[in-house]
């Protein structure tokens, strides 16, 4: 998946609207605007999008951990610039950020059409150098993204007069 998907993914799962989006980026160290937002958010086709790199992505994700865990304790190391943001760091982070067990990761990939055991998770979650780490798939990001937006933006009400 590329970072702009994965950006209105998380936007629409999380319903952020520009100014919640721009604190998020500004809590990363980025600084953007409302239409840098709304570009970002645009599909590939549109001439009027702008790509969201790597190290842009991932310090929106480090914006978001500070955003829905609060900044981190004085004197702790700078998380690292990213160059290469993997489906896995992606997913390692948004566990971090929205604070994610691992029964509740499980049940979100289930409600994405995903079920996945225990075991096969944490290979999700190991060094790139471990044997038993697995590399995480569009797929598998896509439909924990989907679990996500199930959970966290339920349906709404049908009107019941029609």
């Amino acid at each position: 998946m590329n970072n702009n998907d994965t950006l209105r993914r998380i936007r629409y799962a999380l319903d952020l609207s520009d100014d919640h989006m721009i604190t998020i980026f500004g809590l990363g160290g980025e600084r953007v605007t409302a239409p840098l937002v709304r570009r970002y958010m645009k599909g590939e086709d549109d001439d009027d999008a702008v790509y969201c790199s790597d190290a842009i992505f991932g310090r929106f994700l480090d914006g978001l951990i500070i955003d829905r865990r609060g900044p981190p304790p004085v004197g702790s190391p700078k998380p690292p610039t990213v160059t290469e943001l993997t489906n896995n760091a992606t997913l390692k982070k948004l566990r971090i950020a929205l604070n994610l067990r691992e029964d509740v990761m499980l049940e979100t990939l289930k409600a994405g059409g995903h079920p996945m055991s225990r075991g096969e998770l944490t290979a999700l979650f190991r060094k790139p150098e471990h044997k038993h780490y697995r590399p995480c798939g569009d797929q598998v990001l896509r439909k924990f993204l989907n679990g996500l937006t199930k959970r966290l933006r339920p349906k709404t009400p049908v009107d019941s007069a029609r």
